[in-house]
């Protein structure tokens, strides 16, 4: 290990903007986290870091305020690298290693560190979150973050925004950790890379020091002015990898973020070029998934912008719930809700404004996410201490339960909440919304997307209606769908509005792509080869008039002739309506025609239409002649013919040279039928558009009820597919719980019935098990010993099965048990002589039925010889006793008389009823309270636990004086009691 001195700061620019971008764009910083456990976790990380990799470490340590720290001394011993204490404005150099001061809080900001007071919360200082915090805003993709042995969960929301920032995350392996609180807590949150211990980790901090090269730099200018880095065709390839295989098109969303997000995909995999990671996709589809999910950016925790939930507390839950029934639900809608804490803050927000009226009101909350695996974890809702730490007491109390490893939300919040995988943009939405709240979703969409979903967000809420977007979002080109509520916070209102025309809630081909109806029907269909027809197709061309064949859409299906004198296209949008592709002077009368025509359903004939051509004019007729459909219910169409007017030679050609009045008088006539005719023709065209006008209107109302039968027959159809689906939902947790309750029931039968099988095989009682039915149904291997039964005996009736016992009338003693609900007990006796006890008593189920008997055998032959034994013993000694000639007792503790024997009555001339159970100084009137008898009984004997030949002497009342030799012992049980007490009486007065 080498040893270097710690270095001094080095030289501050003057220009911290400098400074800042040179951070920005030149190297990584890594920011290093630990707690207790952490010293040997970065000496051993440093010992195997390169001295050079090009980066700046800064170590951040939870250090006690009342000690000077010497980490910077013991750090310089374990690392080449220049060691250096965080001081206020101290800008980063490559290939340092800078450490917080103790009792302050440390952050990036412009590329210097800045220190401040050290910021808590209910887990305790947030050190590491801090620093973590400011180092992902301060260098987006650029950031490094570790988390090595700690208690605690400090550093796991920081964790979390350098990962969402587009940077590499580290944790130490939990088993190398002297305490794993803190690797734990960052690996249970889902947002580490790595997981090393920290050899490991130095390993592949230098893997990533030479990678670092390879990517594009980071950039400290705006999304907007991003260039694109990757190369286009490359990025569709990506694009269609993720649409084929995860089923999400990348296509419009932000290039900013998707190219920070594939530049560190490409950084974690080791691949230098955008190509060489395409085929690395297409070869590894674990790498697919990991890159859908980096682009699915989970930015979100518990009451994120906090004066936004006050404002929904404050302007929105009021107006909403103003004179609202209480049948009618509260709905709220959620989309990108990503791991669910947007949403239970939301609706602890809205509990706290009910309050004890919450329960009068029903709230259905619909939250959607593209992640199927945030979705899960959003249902499943614990989460860690970590992401907790922003919750208040109270609110912690109220609506979260403790759980192993974290906090689960409340039952009766989850039941409020209903979880489902939508893609915004191509999944139909909800309706009828009375609040949308869809923060910091957007900023990941491009435009063609926020054109698309704004829309859809106005469909979806009800009247007054509220949308609440991110503090970085607007509604942009929608403003005239929403009026702005709370600029500060981002609230708008639905406008009432008719939703635009273009309204979609799929992705539409575009009309490139998807061909028209009109081309579908004019596309060859091969040539005819029937004679016949041919020679009426040129027939029909050389000598009948040209015409079109039109629907009632006045559109063209077929061409007849030369219609080029007739019609023409227009410039722009290729269209086959007729009366667009008219040459000037027929529209009107065309129109005209084919109203009355369709009205009518006859031939309409139009004489004499002026047919402008340039400068010169003709004269043309046109006839609309309609076709009956062959099938009922098919469509009419219409054949127009057009032909040239015949046009009648002029008056002063037929009689010559007329005198000028004569000639002017003829021109003035014509020039007056002409506009007579004109103005007739004018007449008729304003009352076919009147009469079309009219038709229209009526088509259009009775349209617009048809749409609106239709709209609310779909909004009924619509909630009760709402109510199904809620319906299936709550169904779906129902089996859910009550299949976690069958797994806990098959566990502890499985553990009962391992019980239950050691209980049965450690027991050395035989054991039988019958059924009412007098079948074996299990019995214990000393039955199996005893009775010499096998497992082939199981499920056979008993009088079938030969017992090693003689046991006659073992089937009326069941069928007694089992009815009388008795017990029977006796004992029985082998070939051998051997005894047992044997047992029957009913069998009883969990509730109290009888079904069965169950018989024990206990062996008690040894308990049996014990008693012969005994008795043999007891009725020697009551022979020994009764022929003894000396007086004798037998005493218990309390000196009662137990037994005498017959010397006794007839020395001491007394009767059995006067002394058996008396105590021994209350026989015979007393004439045995003898106070040497008493001091030998009391004092001598507990001492001496036996007396020999002890001498006394006493004059009775029956007998007279008398000089008595007494023996006595004392039979102790063991416990320190003195349960009996011999006394023998010898008489010596006529020995003295």
């Amino acid at each position: 290990m080498k040893k270097q001195p710690t270095s001094p700061p080095p030289p501050r620019p003057r220009d911290e903007d400098a400074g800042a971008k040179t951070f920005l764009e030149r190297f990584p910083v890594v920011g290093i986290g630990a707690s207790a456990g952490g010293l040997p976790a970065i000496l051993s990380l440093l010992e195997h870091l390169p001295a050079r990799t090009g980066m700046a470490f800064v170590f951040v340590q939870h250090l006690s305020p009342q000690h000077e720290s010497a980490l910077p001394e013991l750090l310089g011993r374990g690392t080449a690298m220049p060691v250096v204490e965080a001081s206020e404005g101290l800008t980063l150099t490559p290939d340092h290693l800078y450490v917080n001061p103790s009792g302050v809080s440390l952050t990036l900001e412009r590329g210097a560190l800045h220190l401040g007071p050290p910021h808590s919360s209910q887990q305790g200082l947030r050190l590491i979150d801090d620093f973590l915090a400011s180092l992902a805003e301060q260098a987006p993709g650029r950031a490094i973050g570790v988390i090595l042995s700690g208690t605690g969960s400090d550093g796991t929301r920081g964790l979390q925004a350098v990962r969402e920032a587009g940077g590499t995350t580290l944790a130490q392996e939990p088993t190398s950790a002297h305490f794993d609180g803190m690797p734990r807590s960052a690996i249970a949150a889902g947002c580490v890379d790595h997981i090393l211990p920290p050899e490991g980790m130095a390993e592949a901090l230098a893997q990533l020091a030479h990678l670092g090269t390879l990517a594009p730099q980071a950039r400290a200018v705006p999304d907007a002015a991003v260039s694109p880095a990757l190369p286009e065709e490359g990025l569709q390839r990506v694009f269609r990898l993720l649409r084929e295989g995860v089923g999400v098109d990348f296509t419009h969303y932000k290039p900013s973020t998707i190219h920070r997000r594939l530049e560190r995909r490409m950084l974690l995999c080791k691949v230098a070029d955008l190509d060489t990671y395409v085929r690395h996709l297409e070869a590894h589809p674990e790498e697919l998934d990991l890159l859908h999910q980096d682009l699915l950016i989970h930015v979100t925790s518990f009451f994120r912008d906090a004066p936004a939930f006050e404002a929904l507390q404050q302007k929105v839950f009021p107006e909403l719930f103003q004179g609202r029934p209480p049948e009618r639900p509260f709905r709220v809608w959620v989309p990108g809700c990503s791991t669910g804490e947007e949403v239970y803050s939301l609706v602890m927000c809205l509990m706290e404004y009910l309050g004890a009226s919450a329960t009068g009101h029903s709230v259905q909350v619909f939250a959607t996410d593209v992640s199927a695996t945030a979705i899960e974890q959003a249902r499943t809702a614990v989460y860690p201490e970590a992401s907790v730490s922003g919750v208040s007491p109270e609110r912690l109390l109220r609506f979260f339960v403790k759980t192993e490893g974290g906090y689960q939300i409340h039952k009766s919040l989850r039941n409020v909440c209903v979880f489902a995988q939508q893609n915004l943009v191509s999944d139909p939405p909800f309706s009828r919304v009375d609040l949308i709240s869809c923060r910091n979703v957007l900023i990941y969409l491009g435009p063609v997307l926020q054109k698309k979903i704004l829309p859809v967000f106005h469909y979806a809420l009800r009247p007054g209606g509220f949308l609440m977007l991110g503090t970085s979002e607007t509604v942009g080109a929608s403003a005239d769908l929403f009026s702005l509520v709370d600029k500060r916070n981002k609230l708008y209102r639905k406008k009432n509005t008719a939703p635009p025309q273009s309204l979609s809630f799929t992705y539409r081909e575009s009309p490139a792509e998807r061909p028209s109806s009109a081309r579908r029907k004019l596309e060859p269909r091969g040539a005819d080869l029937d004679a016949q027809h041919e020679a009426d197709r040129l027939v029909l061309a050389r000598y009948g008039p040209p015409g079109v064949i039109v629907n009632e859409d006045l559109e063209i299906l077929h061409f007849r002739g030369h219609t080029g004198p007739y019609l023409e296209p227009l410039p722009g949008v290729a269209s086959l309506n007729l009366i667009r592709m008219a040459r000037e002077g027929l529209s009107l009368e065309l129109r005209s025609a084919l109203h009355r025509a369709k009205k009518d359903d006859s031939r309409v004939r139009k004489e004499g239409l002026l047919l402008s051509e340039g400068a010169r004019q003709r004269k043309v007729n046109l006839e609309v002649h309609p076709l009956r459909a062959a099938h009922a219910g098919k469509a009419h169409c219409f054949l127009v013919l057009f032909e040239e007017a015949q046009e009648a030679a002029p008056a002063s050609e037929r009689e010559g040279h007329a005198s000028a009045p004569d000639g002017r008088e003829d021109e003035h006539r014509r020039e007056a039928e002409w506009l007579r005719e004109e103005l007739l023709m004018t007449q008729e065209h304003l009352q076919t558009v009147t009469e079309e006008q009219e038709a229209t209107y009526e088509e259009l109302r009775s349209t617009t009820e048809e749409l609106q039968s239709s709209n609310e027959e779909l909004q009924s159809t619509n909630e009760e597919l709402e109510t199904a689906k809620e319906e299936l939902q709550s169904t779906n947790e129902e089996l859910t719980t009550v299949n976690e309750e069958l797994q806990n029931r098959n566990l502890e039968l499985g553990q009962l019935n391992s019980d239950l099988s050691n209980l049965i095989g450690s027991t050395h009682i035989a054991t039988v098990m019958l059924g009412n039915d007098h079948r074996i149904r299990r019995f214990t291997p000393m039955a199996e010993e005893v009775l010499k039964l096998s497992s082939s005996d199981i499920g056979r009736p008993l009088r079938d099965v030969k017992l090693a016992l003689p046991l006659p009338d073992l089937e009326a003693a069941v069928t007694e048990v089992t009815g009388r609900l008795s017990v029977i007990e006796q004992e029985v006796r082998d070939s051998n002589g051997h005894w047992y006890s044997l047992r029957l008593r009913p069998y009883k189920s969990v509730d109290n039925k009888i079904e069965g008997a169950v018989m024990t055998l206990l062996d008690i032959d040894r308990l049996k010889s014990s008693l012969d034994e005994s008795r043999r013993s007891r009725e020697y000694a009551r022979a020994i006793v009764e022929t003894m000639r000396e007086p004798f007792l037998v005493l218990d503790a309390g000196l009662h008389v137990i037994n005498v024997n017959p010397a006794f009555y007839a020395t001491f001339q007394v009767s059995e009823e006067q002394t058996l159970g008396h105590p021994l100084y209350t026989l015979g009137n007393g004439q045995w309270n003898i106070p040497q008898l008493r001091h030998l009984l009391e004092e001598i004997l507990p001492l001496n636990k036996h007396l020999r030949d002890f001498v006394m002497e006493h004059d009775f009342d029956t007998i007279g004086h008398r000089r008595m030799l007494l023996n006595a012992r004392q039979l102790s049980s063991g416990t320190g009691d003195v349960p009996y007490l011999l006394l023998s009486i010898e008489d010596i007065t006529r020995r003295t």
